[in-house]
């Protein structure tokens, strides 16, 4: 791969040139700041902040901070409102280019505080998804959800989703695709790129998305068959980006970090020609890295525009636009040696210097609400995605026979593989509010139809390109001459999808609540000359029962199906496989809505999982069956605090167990591999908010607990020696330190990341162990516009 210098500094250029440019525009404004705390001196979250004579205010932050930028010269009264507490009034002089500090200290009224507790503040069991389609809060959702909002992911400095979802239990890391792909999972099952959304349609996960401009994270855990069809058992991701806004601001930064890393970014938004119809945002970003790997580096480019259209209080029209490129040496780690990780320092590579992948990702997006009425809307949704992929590297060690030797030597073969792929999707969503009698209704009714277009294109591979040792890289003399690779094939890979769904939330008392629902997903998919037909319904059903209205106990069956490749015993194509998943618990908000706790167990049965049927007919070998069997059981805690007295908490804890205990082809009880038995997480921030030289400074802990693995391959009973086996794969704590200092306008944030540099591993079978960064520092210096 070749990165210049050039493009480097015609990237900084750039976007500091449209940091000039922003800042240039902007000069003659000036800045109103400050703190809102309650008369026991906590801060006081979410209180609004208006400048009555432009009808413009912001919202406080947990730690009750908040800044209004962009406020013209002259004199202004500024005032709060908030149910629960006094209103305040303050008079303030601004003047052009300056930052003007302005706090509060608001009474609270005993005759609104309950009400406060109610709707002030929005807890973990109060935060609707966009990914749910429809807004139910989850404390009326029977549903493990987790949202990681941008707060979170700015203060720990999250670079890739596996950081954002350390905050997310049972959510995890399970390999690490040649360091240019983050394989996840969830509830022992993998997250392909059906189980992962951005704005609420699918994106190829094959690339690292972009964190800078993520506004949140949504996690719904177990099935979400009934929304999106044949996704995987263990939960999907929603990706929600940065949108528009009508007040006009932004954030430049720049961040560095060990091993040559560089990224500055841009964030502006606001008004097109100040007025209340039309607001724009632009994010953009850069990347260029190397790393704790020898002879691996990297360079990303990101933008997203957005556009928001309100011509109407009934009609708002979203537009937006995503492109990622990103640019990296491949590296698949070290090979296992007879199912064992060899002791090799941690920045060895192995791979060839030259090889390289390049991935590309082009998206746009329409959403279309019409507010029927105040109690219904029309949502619509139409997206089209081209993504597309070039490979060549080394082969990962240990494939195709080509095993690293007990003496270190291996030889290295050359492969090539290129993918293309069209992805369109059109969606209708009515949801509506109504009642029947005493028993509301909370109804979403839906249809939706994706395409795929694929293209894969596969080279023949060169044997043999050289050989390395990986305990002496100087045994044997390194070659750097880049070999040209036919092309061997060309698949076409169109698959077609259809699905409409019914689902209502049934409030039969303000106690009890059913919500069930009903999936119709038909799915066409063509490979070359061949075409094969699926359908399925995919039902669900859940009672909730909330003997308090911050209490909610709930239990739920829902039904999901994965589709099968290849043919039975009498030539057919496979059926689908349906996965039966249960789910019970409860979810608490306490101490006022201080901290939320909830608790939820699980079951998940693949009760008809395809394998080859054994002993093999002679007229179709490859045949397979649906006799397998998959259980999943777990149980998970999660805990998250509001900011108290400039203390915040996120944590939480989950068990899997997930093992083949029906197979011709494993062994009974058998335990799948990559997954973690035990994950843990836990983050403690604290926010100095008093009125001293340090108010603005941030200090936190955060850590994550992965459990012991398996990698390697399940042994199989149609091969009775040795030659499969699984391999251990080492659990580890990681601890992370934060500090971040604000002033006025300008943040600094310092973060050491595996503060022990603790070593473990992120395992594929035995061909790709990845070793896990060491210590490392980074810095981050944003400036608010």
């Amino acid at each position: 791969m070749r990165i210049y210098t050039s493009k480097l500094c015609k990237s900084f250029s750039c976007l500091f040139f449209l940091l000039f440019v922003s800042i240039a525009a902007q000069a003659q404004s000036g800045s109103i700041t400050g703190t809102v705390t309650t008369s026991d001196g906590a801060p006081a979250p979410f209180v609004n902040i208006i400048v009555k004579e432009l009808n413009k205010g912001t919202s406080a932050k947990e730690d009750g901070t908040f800044q209004l930028n962009n406020i013209r010269e002259g004199n202004y009264i500024v005032f709060t409102k908030f149910m629960g507490l006094q209103t305040q009034e303050k008079a303030v002089h601004v003047l052009s280019g300056q930052t003007v500090t302005l706090d509060f200290i608001l009474t609270e009224s005993g005759r609104q505080l309950q009400e406060v507790m109610v709707t002030g503040y929005q807890t973990l069991n109060e935060q609707s998804t966009a990914i749910g389609k429809i807004a139910i809060k989850p404390m009326d959702l029977p549903q493990s959800v987790v949202t990681i909002n941008e707060e979170v992911i700015a203060r720990s400095q999250s670079l890739r989703l596996s950081d954002v979802l350390q905050n997310v239990n049972g959510v995890y890391q399970m390999g690490n695709s040649g360091g240019y792909q983050e394989e996840l999972a969830g509830r022992g099952f993998n997250f392909g790129s059906s189980n992962t959304f951005k704005n609420g349609y699918r994106f190829n996960n094959g690339i690292m998305p972009e964190i800078s401009a993520l506004e949140r994270v949504e996690v719904l855990k177990g099935s979400n068959a009934i929304l999106f069809g044949n996704v995987a058992a263990g939960g999907v991701i929603n990706l929600v980006t940065k949108k528009p806004k009508f007040e006009n601001g932004g954030e430049v930064a720049l961040r560095v970090g060990s091993y040559d890393f560089y990224k500055p970014s841009l964030d502006i938004y606001g008004s097109v020609n100040n007025n209340d119809k039309i607001a724009y945002r632009i994010n953009t970003s850069y990347e260029n890295a190397g790393s704790f790997r020898d002879e691996v580096q990297s360079e990303r480019f990101y933008i997203n525009p957005s556009l928001l259209f309100k011509p109407s209080e009934k009609l708002e029209v979203l537009l937006e636009g995503d492109y990622l490129k990103d640019e990296r040496v491949p590296d698949y780690g070290i090979g296992a040696i007879d199912y064992q990780i060899p002791d090799v320092p941690r920045s060895r590579f192995i791979g060839v210097p030259w090889s390289n992948y390049t991935a590309e990702q082009k998206t746009a997006s329409a959403t279309v609400t019409y507010k029927l009425h105040p109690n219904w809307q029309l949502r619509g949704v139409a997206s089209a995605q081209d993504y597309s992929s070039d490979l060549f590297a080394n082969a990962r060690p240990n494939t195709g026979g080509n095993m690293v030797q007990p003496n270190g030597d291996w030889n290295v073969n050359i492969n090539r593989s290129k993918v293309n792929e069209n992805y369109y999707l059109a969606q209708l969503d009515l949801t509506g509010k109504f009642a029947t009698g005493k028993i509301a209704h909370n109804l979403l009714f839906g249809a939706d139809a994706d395409k795929y277009d694929t293209e894969n294109t596969a080279f023949n591979s060169l044997l043999n390109y050289s050989t390395i040792n990986i305990f002496d890289p100087n045994k044997y003399e390194a070659r750097h001459d880049i070999p040209d690779l036919s092309v061997k094939e060309i698949r076409q890979n169109p698959i077609g999808r259809f699905g409409v769904y019914v689902q209502d939330l049934i409030s039969l008392t303000e106690k009890v609540k059913l919500l069930a629902g009903v999936r119709y997903t038909y799915q066409q998919t063509d490979e070359n000359e061949s075409r094969q037909t699926d359908d399925a319904f995919t039902p669900r059903f859940g009672v909730v029962y909330q003997p308090a209205k911050t209490t909610s106990i709930f239990a739920s069956y829902a039904n999901s199906f994965n589709l099968n490749s290849g043919i039975d015993v009498n030539g057919n194509n496979l059926a689908p496989s349906f996965v039966d998943q249960y789910e019970a618990g409860i979810k608490n908000d306490l101490f006022n809505g201080l901290l939320s706790a909830n608790l939820t167990v699980y079951r998940i049965v693949n009760s008809n999982m395809a394998q080859a049927v054994v002993p093999a007919p002679v007229d179709r070998p490859t045949a397979k069956e649906l006799a397998g069997e998959v259980t999943s059981r777990g149980v998970e805690l999660d805990l998250q605090t509001r900011n108290f007295h400039g203390f915040s908490f996120i944590g939480g804890y989950s068990y899997n167990d997930t093992r083949y205990t029906k197979s011709n082809t494993y062994e009974e009880n058998s335990r799948l591999r990559y997954n973690p038995s035990h994950t843990a997480n836990a983050s403690l921030f604290y926010t100095l908010t008093s009125s001293t030289a340090w108010n603005g400074l941030s200090l936190g802990l955060s850590s994550f607990y992965i459990g012991d693995r398996i990698a390697g391959r399940n042994p199989r009973l149609t091969t009775p020696n040795d030659t499969w086996r699984t391999m251990p794969v080492p659990d580890f704590f990681q601890f992370d330190a934060h500090a971040a200092y604000t002033l006025n306008r300008l943040t600094l944030r310092v973060k050491v990341s595996n503060l022990l540099n603790k070593l473990s591993y992120y395992v594929h079978d035995d061909n790709s162990i990845n070793p896990i960064a060491p210590r490392m520092l980074s810095t981050t210096i944003s400036y608010k516009l």
